[in-house]
């Protein structure tokens, strides 16, 4: 509840200089508004799973105050698991001020994660599917933290972060925290590394600090990407010994200025079987159609493709839509 406090403090006063700086050198302002839908059938045993759904909204503002100073705040409306998949809860996804100059970038708040945001910009297509590390849940996409990022050259930038470790749905409720150092390294035009390695304290002396590392390796040229990533988690959920593995390759090619082909293949593993239940090789492909500058259309298929001994496969059909605003 204090962290909560400290964001709403700070939110206000931001307000206030925004408020001064408006009379003085007229900010500018704008809203946030992005909707993921789609409809969706199953094949098989999943024959019955279909309909339409919407997958998330999300409805904000951002305020530049100066060319340096910004404060952004975003409602996040989505599906939750402790209710029930049939219901919705929103939440406060950013609540953040970012402050740019020169080669640094600060933002306090609710913040993107540098553990996530890197994958989920390269992705691309965050309406369709969350990206590997956030659909098996090894890391959060926000948190409420600090951060910073450094631009040492045009090959090398470097951040740091700290936060609560508990995701932008909870307030603090535990005593450790989230650490996170990662490196992007640009050696050649169009080609990317990206490195991060992150510590999440046990909040108890029962609890085995998770560990997490990423890696990404991805080229983009005038007119594709292609892209793999390879990750790790050690002691999930703070248990010692439960380990998780796994990589993700991703790429699109586009066809004209309205039109792209895209496909990836996720595998995932657990150490020793611990979370067969959930271990599985999963495939989407499909297309994208840009009807304009607010609407993006994608038809696709998926198969995931459990480990577990006797587990039907799914096969799902979707057409995914992203409205943004």
């Amino acid at each position: 509840m204090k962290q909560l406090k400290l964001i709403l403090a700070g939110l206000f006063m931001c307000t206030c200089v925004s408020l001064s700086a408006q009379e003085n050198n007229a900010p500018k302002g704008e809203p946030i508004i992005v909707i993921f839908s789609n409809f969706h059938t199953g094949f098989g045993s999943y024959n019955d799973d279909r309909g339409f759904g919407i997958d998330r909204s999300y409805l904000g503002y951002q305020y530049q105050l100066t060319d340096e100073l910004q404060i952004k705040a975003v409602m996040d409306v989505g599906k939750s698991s402790d209710v029930g998949d049939y219901q919705h809860i929103a939440y406060i996804k950013n609540a953040m001020v970012s402050w740019k100059t020169g080669a640094l970038t600060l933002n306090a708040g609710i913040i993107p994660l540098t553990a996530t945001d890197f994958q989920e910009k390269y992705w691309g297509h965050r309406y369709i599917m969350k990206t590997f590390l956030t659909q098996y849940k090894f890391g959060d996409s926000a948190d409420i933290g600090l951060s910073a990022a450094y631009k040492f050259n045009d090959w090398l930038s470097a951040d740091v972060m700290v936060s609560n470790g508990e995701g932008f749905k909870k307030i603090q409720s535990n005593d450790g925290l989230l650490y996170g150092l990662g490196a992007t390294i640009t050696p050649a035009e169009g080609l990317t590394l990206r490195l991060y390695a992150g510590l999440n304290e046990g909040a108890t002396a029962a609890d085995d600090d998770i560990f997490n590392f990423s890696s990404l390796l991805g080229y983009k040229g005038d007119s594709f990407y292609l892209a793999a990533e390879y990750n790790i988690m050690q002691n999930t959920k703070y248990v010692k010994g439960a380990d998780m593995d796994g990589f993700s390759v991703f790429g699109a090619v586009n066809l004209n200025k309205t039109a792209e082909i895209y496909a990836r293949y996720d595998q995932i593993a657990s150490k020793d079987d611990w979370n067969i239940a959930k271990d599985e090789s999963a495939i989407i492909a499909g297309m994208q159609f840009k009807l304009n500058d607010y609407i993006k259309l994608a038809p696709n298929f998926r198969m995931n493709m459990p480990k577990a001994d006797g587990a039907d496969n799914k096969c799902m059909a979707y057409i995914s839509c992203q409205f943004s605003l």
